[in-house]
């Protein structure tokens, strides 16, 4: 017997007051009561797919001097962003421009929106996050809408295609009627269009003639209720997606007749004997969603021309009826050329909207997904260290980008510059004119896919312990290129080599840079490091001498420690005795407002000095050692000061720390056997 108790606590978990909320029912009357107080109820598919987007708030933010909106819908926060899509901020800008427009009913609602883009690049994920975000829209109460069902014979039958219940009311005075009931018609043209679907104009004719032209009386055998979306339950929400050509049939997207019912009711054209459970019945009031819309049959083409145009379905053996929803398709590049070039499909191309969905070219944006997707619970206490996902993600944007035209610069720092950092001798109007000159940038390359593919073949590789690392995910990257599918030639695939050799060389300086700030971390070396440049500047600028701390004599002030310091930032000999009048016009304005000049003010400055406190003491930590067998107590005192500077500031475990310090290590070792040849 189960303990009635457990069931209790289970119980608390069910919101009653939210299930009868959304089992209301009422009359005709009712419904007209709450449409006037609240016309958010007799909305249009369209502009209630838009407010379900707004309803999730805004931000605004400039990129590359251009205003774009991103909207946190897309973040998927209901889901904790299970399905959050990342850098698509313009296109799905522009997409809901394209809703925008069709809740106004400026046009774009009799058009399909077809999503075109190349494999992975998260078309699908858009239509989920539409249908997912419709069906707990209207489970709220902004979200409200209703529909009705018929009292015949004891029975509650409901409309099979959930039609908004002022089709009750006859087109020729349902303007008038809503002007009685104070609800303004002007803002939903689309509600003095549309009319009762066969099934439901069947019950009222019949009710009309039992009740001798008596509307009202009619009325009181209708039950207004609200309206659940449901994938599941096939409610508001339809998915079709083409099969095998032999199976195709059309009645998929309208309905069939119901065979066994023929006997009951005497005919095959009396809508009772008739399943109105076709795709885009069942998503009527809804969205649908159209899988590689392309590949459909002519035959499915008829009937979506119509639904588009004219919003308008013919069941079998019956009239045209109303439909009201949104019709969202999606396909990739080889099929939307073949549309293009078959001029049969010209109708088709006509009622279409294409909303380009690329990859990707932002590396924040596409490290974001890897991270998402390899947080520590997938990845099964395997250990990803630093990098190796920023490095996956980074190749993956190098073979989307379109080689500079101009501007005499390398994929890499146009990489860099996309993902808005700062390049000496460019601007964001270059990243502006890089952009318009590459108007098909990122409608090919790898797709975020295969990358996943591959950190995954990496993490349960038998050759990885605890820690996986670039190199280990980079070789999973190239090999698989091999028997990569999508790659079209040898060209193709040897790019895609040429840039996994770049990358490989930009995490060498990525590692470098991290193991020299670990050697050179010691602030308060680096901060007298930084007075006594400062001194030694102003007593060049001002001609004077530096009195020596050791000596107490005074002594000319050290070119060769200002040029050390100055040449890591790249200031010309030409240029030193200005930059060394700006630091210290810098350092004065600071005191003026009662500041203290501080190193970590100026980035470049900054990493000059590590820089130089790490050539001074990288040969007294003898971190070339490493590499050898026999390291002294003294050198691995040290080197393991080094190692958990990389643990504590930059996210290594023990393994990875010491992998990258050895082969940081064989880098400079092969450094000073090139400097000895």
């Amino acid at each position: 017997m189960a303990d009635s108790s457990f069931v209790k606590k289970l119980a608390k978990l069910h919101d009653r007051d939210q299930f009868l909320s959304l089992t209301w029912e009422g009359s005709l009357d009712d419904y007209l009561g709450l449409a006037a107080k609240d016309p958010r109820v007799l909305r249009s598919a369209y502009q209630r797919v838009h407010d379900m987007i707004l309803s999730y708030g805004v931000e605004e933010y400039l990129d590359a001097k251009k205003k774009v909106v991103h909207y946190r819908f897309f973040d998927d926060p209901q889901d904790h962003g299970r399905d959050a899509i990342f850098g698509l901020d313009v296109p799905l800008m522009k997409l809901v421009q394209t809703i925008h427009a069709a809740a106004r009913q400026l046009g774009p609602e009799r058009r399909i929106l077809l999503l075109h883009g190349p494999v992975g690049s998260a078309k699908s994920t858009i239509a989920r996050l539409l249908k997912k975000g419709i069906e707990r829209y209207v489970r709220g109460d902004e979200g409200a809408l209703f529909t009705y069902a018929w009292k015949v014979d004891g029975e509650v039958q409901p409309c099979p295609m959930h039609e908004e219940p002022l089709h009750l009311v006859p087109l020729e005075w349902r303007k008038k009627a809503l002007e009685e009931a104070g609800i303004d018609a002007g803002v939903n043209r689309y509600l003095l269009q549309l009319d009762l679907c066969p099934f439901c104009r069947f019950h009222f004719t019949q009710k009309l003639q039992a009740y001798k032209g008596d509307w009202a009386r009619v009325m009181d055998d209708v039950t207004v209720k609200r309206l659940v979306f449901s994938e599941q339950d096939r409610v508001g929400i339809g998915t079709f997606q083409p099969k095998d050509e032999k199976n195709q049939d059309s009645t998929e997207l309208t309905g069939d007749i119901n065979y066994r019912k023929i006997a009951i009711f005497g005919s095959d054209s009396d809508p009772r004997a008739f399943n109105f459970d076709g795709e885009l019945c069942v998503a009527n009031r809804g969205i649908i969603e159209f899988v590689e819309i392309l590949k459909l049959d002519v035959a499915f083409l008829y009937d979506l021309l119509g639904a588009t145009q004219e919003h308008k379905i013919k069941p079998k053996k019956f009239a045209q009826t109303d439909i009201d929803l949104v019709i969202i398709g999606h396909t990739n590049e080889p099929e939307y050329r073949k549309l293009q070039s078959n001029e049969y499909m010209e109708a088709l191309r006509d009622r279409t909207i294409k909303v380009d969905v690329p990859y990707i070219t932002r590396l924040g944006d596409e490290v974001r997904i890897y991270d998402k997707d390899f947080n520590l619970e997938r990845a099964q206490n395997v250990h990803i260290a630093p990098h190796t996902l920023e490095i996956a993600a980074m190749w993956a944007v190098l073979t989307r980008l379109e080689e500079p035209k101009k501007h005499n610069m390398t994929l890499l720092q146009k990489l860099k510059l996309y993902n808005g950092k700062l390049i000496p001798g460019f601007t964001e109007d270059n990243v502006k004119e890089l952009r318009k000159e590459a108007a098909r940038e990122g409608m090919e390359g790898i797709s975020p896919r295969y990358v996943q593919d591959k950190i995954s073949n990496a993490l349960v590789s038998e050759k990885v312990r605890t820690t996986i690392n670039p190199f280990v995910v980079m070789n999973e990257l190239e090999t698989g290129l091999r028997h990569h599918s999508l790659i079209a030639n040898e060209d193709m695939r040897n790019r895609y080599k040429e840039l996994l050799a770049t990358v490989r060389q930009e995490y060498e300086d990525m590692v470098k840079n991290e193991v020299q700030q670990a050697i050179s971390a010691d602030e308060k070396s680096i901060e007298r490091l930084c007075a006594n440049y400062v001194d030694n500047v102003k007593a060049y600028t001002q001609k004077e001498k530096i009195k020596n701390r050791f000596t107490g004599q005074y002594e000319e002030a050290d070119e060769r420690l200002m040029r050390a310091i100055e040449e890591k930032m790249e200031i010309p000999t030409a240029r030193k005795d200005d930059f060394r009048k700006e630091i210290l016009n810098f350092i004065g304005a600071l005191a003026i407002d009662g500041k203290k000049f501080d190193y970590r003010m100026n980035d470049r400055l900054r990493r000059a000095l590590e820089l130089k406190l790490f050539e001074d003491q990288k040969d007294t930590i003898k971190l070339t050692s490493l590499v050898s067998d026999v390291v002294d107590r003294e050198t691995q005192e040290k080197i393991d000061i080094v190692k958990n500077r990389l643990i504590k500031n930059f996210g290594y475990n023990e393994e990875s720390a010491t992998d990258v310090l050895q082969y940081v290590a064989s880098i400079f070792a092969r450094g000073d056997v090139m400097q000895e040849g």
